[in-house]
């Protein structure tokens, strides 16, 4: 029996714009991460979630002072 493990799913959340820095303003993936999602491994889409997680990170540390 193989496992089967559950594909990861889209950060997406239906706003799709991208600001000044090519980063949805909502999801906070790049326009090719965007464009690339469907073909991408589920290793490369965790990788994009990492740097969803820095991104937002950095957003936050901007806001803070």
């Amino acid at each position: 029996m193989t496992e089967q493990s559950t594909p990861v799913r889209s950060p997406c959340t239906g706003v799709c714009a991208l600001d000044e820095q090519d980063l949805c303003i909502a999801c906070r993936r790049s326009g090719m991460e965007i464009a690339e999602w469907g073909v991408m491994s589920d290793e490369q889409k965790l990788e994009v979630y990492s740097l969803i997680r820095e991104r937002e990170l950095a957003d936050k540390q901007k806001r803070s002072g």
